[in-house]
């Protein structure tokens, strides 16, 4: 299954630049760094970057990032993916622009 992160244009800029990353500031202040399923991209792209643009979404498969990979309650007790490790730029399935239309951002059409 796939699972995916949300970056703001630096954060992903650094992570194509350098192969890997420990993620986010937030990612950073809580020590693991924070996924989506399908279902939960909206609600987070709306939670946590209302009104960003320039933002990258990134996919991965699940199965993929091993044992690190650790699915965890979080908003209203729905189970996330957290990897607790560095995220590498290899692992990644694609990454599309998540763009920022009428105030919502648009996620490609095979998340649907």
């Amino acid at each position: 299954m796939l699972i995916y992160k949300i970056f703001r244009d630096d954060e992903w800029r650094a992570l194509e630049a350098a192969g890997e990353t420990n993620g986010a500031p937030v990612d950073l202040a809580d020590g693991y760094i924070h996924f989506s399923t399908a279902t939960q991209a909206a609600e987070t792209a709306a939670k946590h970057f209302a009104g960003a643009e320039g933002l990258w979404l990134l996919a991965f498969e699940a199965e993929a990032l091993g044992e690190a990979l650790i699915w965890e309650p979080s908003r209203g007790g729905a189970l996330f993916p957290h990897l607790y490790r560095p995220l590498r730029l290899e692992e990644m399935t694609w990454v599309k622009p998540l763009p920022l239309v009428e105030g919502r951002h648009q996620f490609p059409a095979e998340m649907v």
